[in-house]
């Protein structure tokens, strides 16, 4: 799980720039769904205690997440990342003629002789 944005030194890693359809690095898509999970799992921890602590009706909404949130957070952790569609192929362009030999009259810096 370590982090690709900065070199520890205080100073942000540049921004990378794509210049392709091609996807996105695995483990980048495996550390995003990693703290997904374990947001989501802190979340169902803070919901566990609250129903231990809290002696009100509002302790079934906390009891309500502690049990619906697991599974939540392995549907989350599951998906695959972002899913692009290719980029739309670029119209190809009529050929141009090709440049044939110019009348000696017609080049410039010649008499026409």
């Amino acid at each position: 799980m370590g982090s690709r944005r900065g070199d520890g030194r205080g100073k942000a890693a540049p921004e990378v720039v794509s210049i392709t359809g091609a996807p996105r690095a695995h483990s980048d898509d495996l550390d995003r769904r990693i703290n997904r999970y374990l947001i989501s799992m802190l979340i169902r921890t803070v919901c566990v205690v609250l129903v231990v602590v809290i002696d009100s009706p509002v302790r079934w909404v906390f009891a309500v997440g502690a049990v619906g949130l697991p599974y939540v957070a392995v549907v989350l952790a599951n998906a695959r990342g972002e899913r692009h569609a290719p980029p739309p192929p670029v119209p190809a362009q009529a050929p141009r003629a090709a440049i044939t030999d110019i009348p000696s009259g017609d080049a410039p810096g010649r008499s026409g002789q």
